[in-house]
């Protein structure tokens, strides 16, 4: 990764640059002293005490050199939403688990992208900023180097990246606007399904949401989530007595839909390299409209994502 040196940062060492304002860890600060052409400044070698002018050129070693372990690149299509040097955000397919597993190698988002940029200088490694289960289709944050991934994270600890999802209910609603907050922990039988519990144990969780579509049974809703729990919005509607739809896991099966109707659909963000703002959408896939047309109507889902736009 290269920085030309401003006005601003003139005066600055190497160091003080790394740590402050590009954000880096001290320990990948640590390794890149220690890499042949770890850190560039215009061309040579520099230690991390250099001290920096306007217009010199640092280079940053920020590729990997192998790829990362157990990724299997194959060939599976992706609709690619955004893609630069710094990060790539597709969305992901229903019935796609996001990374390998013991029972999945081959056939996840991380297997697909590793395969997409096979041919680059710099071996795949998979670093999600954020992680949906493999039958929640939508927005898939990756970043493509360790100073983005770390960048990005720190947004996502720090509530700076507003995500939004859609999601079909198995029920109605009391309210068609809430907040949803309550504490979330592993429940004592397994250590894949979580509960709802008091505030105060577990990990604090809060949800928006805002009520699209209802029927006598089925509500369509916009959520949320600013937490990042696992299984959190499927928890908490479930909580609520409105499980979405077709999670064999906190409600049941449906006849309606084969997975649980649940898709990531906005992500907004900061860039990492140059701070510009991302604002990304990805349409409900086939089989969520569908539903959604079958559930609210003729013509509901050719509104949905105008109406999703719009919020």
């Amino acid at each position: 990764m290269r920085y030309i040196i401003s006005d601003r940062d003139s005066g600055k060492t190497v160091k003080e640059l790394l740590l402050s304002d590009i954000g880096i860890s001290v320990s990948f600060l640590r390794h890149l002293k220690f890499m042949e052409n770890g850190i560039l400044l215009n061309g040579e070698h520099a230690t991390v005490r250099r001290q920096l002018k306007a217009g010199d050129i640092l280079d940053i070693a920020t590729e990997d050199e192998k790829l990362g372990s157990r990724l299997t690149p194959t060939e599976i299509e992706l609709e690619i939403i955004y893609e630069d040097s710094a990060l790539v955000v597709p969305s992901k397919p229903p019935n796609m688990p996001t990374h390998p597993s013991h029972d999945h190698h081959g056939d996840t988002l991380a297997d697909a992208l590793a395969y997409r940029y096979r041919n680059d200088p710099y071996p795949f490694v998979f670093r999600p900023i954020n992680r949906l289960d493999r039958n929640t289709s939508g927005l898939t944050l990756i970043a493509r180097d360790r100073i983005s991934a770390a960048k990005l994270s720190a947004s996502m600890r720090n509530g700076e990246i507003r995500k939004q999802y859609v999601a079909i209910l198995d029920g109605v609603l009391p309210q068609d606007e809430g907040i949803i907050e309550t504490g979330i922990r592993r429940t004592a039988e397994s250590i894949i399904v979580r509960e709802v519990c008091p505030m105060g144990e577990g990990d604090y969780a809060l949800t928006r949401y805002k009520v699209l579509y209802k029927s006598e049974r089925y509500t369509l809703v916009l959520a949320s989530p600013e937490t990042g729990r696992t299984h959190q919005l499927r928890v908490h509607f479930a909580h609520l007595g409105c499980a979405i739809l077709g999670d064999d896991v906190y409600g049941r099966e449906s006849d309606i839909i084969s997975r649980h109707a649940l898709h990531a659909m906005s992500l907004c963000f900061s860039h990492p390299a140059d701070s510009r703002k991302l604002d990304l959408f990805a349409p409900m896939p086939e089989d969520m409209k569908n539903a959604v047309d079958m559930l609210f109507g003729t013509g509901s889902k050719e509104q949905l994502d105008l109406i999703c736009r719009s919020i």
